[in-house]
């Protein structure tokens, strides 16, 4: 009887820990790597929003699943926070000592919104937010070899997505204002790492996300440049806001050739590109391309 419980036990669990640990390259500390299960109906996918985000359907056997809190790894111990092909990756003494040197600031700041986050249990969504805002903290010590400013754009729109999942679980919390810092976040690093892409090389990120299940490249990222201004950008002056919308218009149709052949860029990406068109060419009262 026990062990046909532990069977069922093993079946119905979300994730594993990994035989092989990892080691934090700051610290040189091990840790277990925490591993999402795939199959048998963990992952029932749904809708594709507009911001490029999947969403997952609540399966029967297993309930609601948040496949994006298993992509960033944290150090228990120094609370350093990369995604996990990072923590392969050679980085420099003068990151490594900064990163170090601010685990405490790190503890302290995610403890003012996450305050009971765990790294020693399977994480929840809540503990998945968490390990995501440290990854950002963490990127933000690191030089432009690591292409921290595209980075933490995604970690920053991720964590608006799970703030607001969390949001619905907990709707007293303000969850759903710390979404909306998040947002602002993303849009900021998002124009930042356009901004910056020579100097970082932010178009040479192999997975640009943002979510996990497909990676939409450069053209996800100019694409979301024009989003998040158009849905959360800056209301008070309206003629920079006008100024900013225009800016993202031009750059959208001259990516995705709007008002020419666009069969080479087929699918939802197009899509939603072309509805974040017209939907911008409104605001600025120009509907010529």
């Amino acid at each position: 009887m026990a062990d046909k419980k532990g069977s069922e036990k093993k079946v119905l669990s979300i994730s594993y820990w990994s035989k092989d640990k990892v080691t934090c390259p700051i610290c040189k500390k091990a840790f277990e790597k925490e591993i999402m299960r795939s199959g048998n109906g963990r992952m029932i996918a749904g809708s594709l929003t507009d911001e490029l985000h999947r969403n997952f359907e609540r399966s029967a056997k297993y309930g609601l699943v948040y496949p994006l809190i298993y992509e960033v790894g944290v150090c228990p111990n120094c609370l350093a926070s990369f995604f996990w092909s990072d923590f392969n990756e050679k980085i420099t003494p003068e990151d490594q000592d900064k990163i170090f040197e601010q685990s405490d600031k790190r503890k302290k700041a995610v403890e003012n919104i996450f305050p009971y986050f765990n790294l020693k249990k399977e994480r929840t969504l809540y503990d998945g937010a968490a390990m995501y805002l440290l990854a950002l903290m963490t990127y933000d010590c690191m030089s432009d070899y690591a292409i921290p400013t595209l980075k933490q754009a995604i970690i920053s729109l991720r964590l608006a997505w799970l703030c607001k999942d969390l949001n619905q679980h907990c709707a007293d919390h303000n969850f759903d204002f710390v979404s909306q810092s998040f947002y602002s976040k993303a849009l900021y690093f998002y124009q930042q790492a356009v901004i910056v892409e020579k100097e970082e090389k932010s178009s040479t990120l192999a997975n640009m996300g943002p979510d996990m299940d497909k990676n939409y490249g450069w053209d996800g990222v100019i694409y979301l440049c024009g989003l998040l201004e158009y849905k959360y950008g800056q209301q008070d002056d309206l003629q920079l806001r006008l100024k900013k919308l225009n800016e993202s218009k031009t750059a959208i149709a001259r990516i995705f050739g709007l008002g020419k052949s666009s069969k080479n860029k087929p699918g939802p990406l197009l899509e939603h590109a072309r509805n974040l068109y017209d939907n911008l060419s409104k605001l600025v009262n120009d509907d010529e391309f």
